[in-house]
């Protein structure tokens, strides 16, 4: 059965990937990953860097905190990557001890109290689905490219609401006016999870793990097999993101 707290899913899709990773040979780490220009662990030294943002936000630590100076949050954390690449048993100890640390302060921060993140405060649940969602996108990045199992599980749900949640701020990034949305997706387990008001106009259903995909630009649309309808279903899936940039 999940834990009910979404920083707890977020700590079981991490051993996850830890169990993974523990698993890789030198030769699978230095595999080219589903993230253009980046190996396997680059892929793995970005989700430390990252979690150690994390602690820097939660604990006012400003020494660790992003410097997202540049064109965009995208080329800031690619020169963050090659700014401190290293050998994998290096980065894979780093990402484990920033996960804990991250976790840790995560639990401990007010949860009230939003924290500064890339486009705008988070409160720690909020963050700590937007961490859960990059380490699943991630994890395919880590594992298709090596034919590693890496199934959906129930916590996708958070992902799913994020992508849902999200759509505001993925129009207003393309200069468009929001319209609202009802998504009735298909879970892992087979049961039904809905998002948005069921009156909207435009719809999509389908798959919650395509619908999850398209948000982490990990799946084309028109290769999802989701369905949509009404004026803004399709306009939805090219424009929606699971992340920030």
């Amino acid at each position: 059965m999940l834990r009910p707290d979404t920083i707890g899913d977020l700590e079981d899709e991490q051993d996850r990937i830890e169990a993974i990773l523990d698993s890789l040979d030198d030769e699978a780490w230095r595999t080219a990953s589903g993230a253009p220009g980046w190996t396997v662990t680059d892929v793995v030294l970005h989700l430390a860097q990252s979690e150690e943002a994390v602690v820097a936000t939660a604990t006012g630590d400003a020494s660790r905190a992003f410097r997202l100076e540049g064109d965009g949050i995208d080329d800031a954390m690619d020169r963050l990557v090659q700014a401190e690449r290293a050998e994998p048993d290096v980065v894979f100890a780093r990402w484990r001890a920033a996960r804990q640390e991250a976790v840790g302060a995560l639990r401990a921060a007010d949860p009230k109290q939003p924290l500064q993140w890339a486009a705008a405060p988070l409160k720690p649940a909020t963050l700590a689905t937007t961490r859960l969602a990059e380490h699943w996108a991630h994890g395919l990045d880590i594992t298709e490219p090596l034919g590693v199992d890496f199934p959906d599980t129930d916590r996708l749900r958070h992902v799913a609401w994020l992508g849902h949640g999200s759509l505001p701020y993925a129009f207003s990034l393309k200069g468009l006016e929001p319209h609202p949305v009802f998504c009735e997706l298909l879970a892992p387990d087979g049961s039904v999870w809905r998002y948005g008001p069921e009156d909207a106009e435009s719809t999509i259903t389908g798959s919650a793990g395509a619908f999850c995909r398209v948000g982490a630009q990990r799946l084309a649309p028109e290769e999802s097999g989701l369905t949509t309808s009404g004026p803004h279903g399709s306009e939805v899936l090219r424009v929606m993101r699971n992340y920030a940039g």
